[in-house]
């Protein structure tokens, strides 16, 4: 059930030109050609073809944004219309103003069409015509703030290769008072795709459309507790946001990787997959529970990666930053324990540390074992079962080692991740002392 695809994890940056098969060349070229004519001669938006489907009859502006099928029930623009200075996000269309990230925008559509030039015009086309009903071009500057949504979708930090990472954990829709808020009706559902394309609009602002640039986002789908009987309405709500973002935002995930995928929620997505083009497809990376921090590591580092999926990023870490934070690793073969050592020589610091194990199913003690042969042990923590990253501090008072043990008692070795750092303290009683000292 986990999958990837063979091409390079960080391999999806902006084009060089250079770097084009001369069929390439020669499709932008004539896309270049097609789009002069038809913004020139104001003829971008007239006699776009549209197939003959089913409507929606209540003809919300979501329903209508959700598939290309509904592009003509917007009104035509103005034969009159100067289209000269149109733009996509931010960046100028007309070929000819020579914009320097122009034939980054084109190839993105071209790409998601297989350089098909008439199909890549007409998705453009259709893409412009959402935008002005849906309002994409504003949508930043709306009031749109739902904070109690915050932690159901968020663009949080970059991986390996720059790509800003957007994660979707719909699981948190669990929760039957913040369900009803998304989802409870119509008004709420629409507000929803809103809201959920803006944060799109968010993580385009973070990108680069410049050559050899950063193009493109790391889409993270956490579907953990999300595929309910009773959550009907946000499968419907999620169906509607990846046609939009499928139809109007080409070649803007460099991966899309699903986590906690169980057998259900793998055939599911089997199910709707002809929502999706087999490029997109190509892109999907799936990863069950006992394998997402695995997956996540190849994509992330450590220390960008949540703590709540194996790795060491905390919410306003005060311990550890990009200078103190370097992760090192060990590896435990099956059937055999691994320590790591803290040494300390100079007492009267605080000793911090992170540690992580991929894949987890290990058992794990801490303890201070001093230089002194005539003092004592001091067992830390008694050993228990890591299923989580763990973080955990002790105040050294004389010299010696802080130990962590990791017992391996499966057949498979384990990656061990870890990070520490000592920082001088002033003991309690200290403290204590100092405060309770009478004046002099």
């Amino acid at each position: 059930m986990d999958a990837s695809n063979d091409s390079e994890p960080g391999s999806d940056l902006v084009t060089p030109l250079g770097d084009l098969r001369p069929s390439e060349k020669k499709a932008l070229a004539e896309f270049r050609t097609k789009l002069e004519e038809a913004i020139i001669t104001n003829r971008l938006f007239s006699k776009l073809a549209h197939r003959h489907h089913r409507h929606d009859k209540s003809k919300t502006r979501v329903a209508n944004a959700c598939s290309p099928d509904f592009c003509m029930l917007e009104p035509s623009p103005d034969k009159d219309e100067d289209l000269k200075n149109i733009s996509l996000w931010g960046i100028p269309l007309l070929p000819s103003k020579g914009h320097e990230d122009t034939d980054a925008v084109l190839l993105k559509f071209l790409q998601a069409r297989e350089f098909r030039v008439s199909e890549a015009f007409h998705m453009l086309r259709r893409t412009l015509r959402w935008r002005r009903g849906f309002g994409a071009d504003d949508i930043l500057l709306e009031d749109l703030e739902l904070p109690e949504l915050n932690s159901a979708a968020y663009m949080d930090g970059t991986d390996k290769y720059g790509h800003p990472i957007c994660y979707n954990v719909y699981g948190v829709f669990r929760d039957k008072e913040l369900y009803d808020k998304a989802f409870g009706n119509e008004e709420r559902r629409e507000r929803f795709v809103q809201w959920r394309i803006r944060l799109m609009e968010e993580g385009i602002k973070q990108l680069s459309f410049k050559q050899g640039g950063v193009g493109s986002m790391l889409q993270i789908i956490d579907l953990k507790n999300s595929l309910s009987h009773s959550m009907k309405e946000l499968r419907s709500t999620t169906k509607k946001v990846v046609t939009i973002l499928q139809d109007n935002y080409p070649e803007f995930a460099e991966r899309t990787i699903f986590l906690n995928v169980s057998f259900r929620s793998y055939a599911y997505h089997a199910l709707f997959s002809h929502f999706v083009s087999p490029r997109s497809r190509s892109k999907f990376i799936f990863a069950r529970p006992s394998k997402v921090t695995e997956t996540l590591l190849k994509f992330i580092a450590p220390e960008d990666l949540p703590v709540q999926y194996g790795g060491f990023k905390r919410e306003e870490d005060e311990e550890f930053s990009a200078e103190n934070g370097r992760v090192l690793e060990i590896t435990v073969r099956g059937s055999s324990a691994g320590t790591i050592e803290i040494p300390i020589i100079e007492p009267g610091v605080t000793v911090v540390w992170d540690i992580s194990v991929v894949g987890w199913e290990v058992s794990y003690k801490e303890e201070f074992v001093p230089d002194d042969e005539g003092s004592y042990n001091v067992l830390i923590r008694k050993e228990k079962k890591l299923d989580e990253s763990s973080r955990n501090s002790f105040y050294i008072s004389e010299p010696g080692k802080v130990v962590l043990t990791i017992e391996n008692r499966t057949f498979k070795k384990k990656r061990v991740l870890y990070r520490s750092k000592s920082k001088p303290t002033i003991p309690l009683y200290n403290l204590l002392n100092q405060t309770n000292r009478p004046a002099v």
